[in-house]
């Protein structure tokens, strides 16, 4: 291919050549490289006075790029971890272009040596038992949109789907029979099988009554038939949080993500002695090091591997106050 290759084509051909049909990527993993890159066109168009079908590759260069992931951090004040996701689009689509337009060698390895930024890891959130019972039971029964959202969140709870699994799901990718299980095609379409509880059985076999028998049903729509919004979830759960808060007020003084219902059912299973290897398969982990981060986060087996420790006699120390010169020194 040439490389005079324009900058438009050589964009429109990463995402339809190589996301699309080579990679054939999830629609969540599309839709949020297109999201980068119209912030960073938004950006160039601001910095250069070019719309985006008039740029040229050699100016998206590594100091536009930089100082495009700073303005993101310092004006729109997104996290670093935000950043980076930003980042790894732009890093794949440069090494599209490294095959695409190998004349500017140099200016994409330039932009492939930006570093991630580094960030603080925080433990994983998770619900308790009775702030999960106090949530399922938040949803008023006698409506059509409480029935689906108490279908929804215990769903979510059992299974600990992602959003973007939980809104997708279709009629026909759950069985309700004997061997009862939901078919989700996760990350990196990798498709996977949860096997159902009995109760969620009963539950769904009653929401069932109310949405449309054709396998390419929408299990969760909207009220417009339509499926949820990763925004509509979270709306639809700030909102029952807030009920549930009334009985149980550890909720009022956190902030509950639909992510959060995933960690939970990785914690109980967790604490049910249930292997990593397991988890990692259930929630659909490309790494068992991924399920690390629930053992980091699970205080209660913290404590059980505390008692069964013999701990180190020690004794209180008298004390003195430190030298005022060497306190000086410390207190820098």
């Amino acid at each position: 291919m040439s490389t005079t290759q324009s900058f438009p084509a050589l964009l429109e051909g990463f995402f339809t050549t190589r996301l699309m049909q080579q990679r054939r990527a999830s629609p969540h993993t599309i839709s949020s490289y297109r999201d980068s890159f119209s912030l960073l066109l938004h950006y160039a168009k601001k910095k250069l006075g070019k719309a985006p079908s008039q740029l040229a590759f050699q100016q998206i260069d590594a100091p536009l790029i930089a100082a495009f992931l700073n303005e993101m951090e310092t004006a729109r004040g997104i996290s670093a971890r935000s950043r980076n996701l930003r980042l790894t689009a732009i890093r794949a689509f440069f090494r599209f272009a490294a095959f695409e337009v190998p004349d500017h060698a140099a200016q994409i390895q330039r932009v492939l040596a930006i570093p991630n930024q580094r960030f603080i890891r925080n433990q994983v959130g998770f619900l308790n038992r009775s702030e999960v019972d106090a949530l399922l039971a938040a949803p008023d029964a006698n409506t059509w949109s409480g029935r689906r959202d108490h279908a929804l969140l215990l769903l979510a709870v059992q299974c600990g789907l992602r959003v973007s699994e939980l809104t997708s799901i279709q009629r026909g990718a759950v069985v309700l029979g004997t061997g009862a299980h939901i078919r989700v095609l996760g990350k990196g379409r990798k498709e996977r099988v949860i096997p159902l509880t009995k109760q969620t059985v009963v539950v769904l076999k009653a929401w069932f009554r109310e949405i449309p028998d054709q396998g390419e049903a929408i299990v969760f729509p909207s009220a417009r038939g339509n499926a949820l919004s990763a925004d509509g979830v979270q709306y639809l759960l700030t909102k029952h949080v807030d009920a549930a808060a009334i009985s149980c007020p550890l909720l009022q003084t956190r902030r509950i993500t639909p992510h959060m219902l995933r960690h939970t059912n990785a914690m109980e299973m967790l604490q049910a002695g249930m292997d990593r290897s397991v988890i990692a398969l259930w929630l659909g982990h490309e790494s068992v090091e991924t399920t690390q981060i629930y053992l980091d986060a699970n205080m209660e087996m913290k404590e059980q591997a505390l008692a069964k420790t013999a701990p180190p006699e020690g004794k209180p120390g008298r004390f003195r106050p430190d030298d005022r010169l060497m306190k000086f020194l410390k207190d820098l």
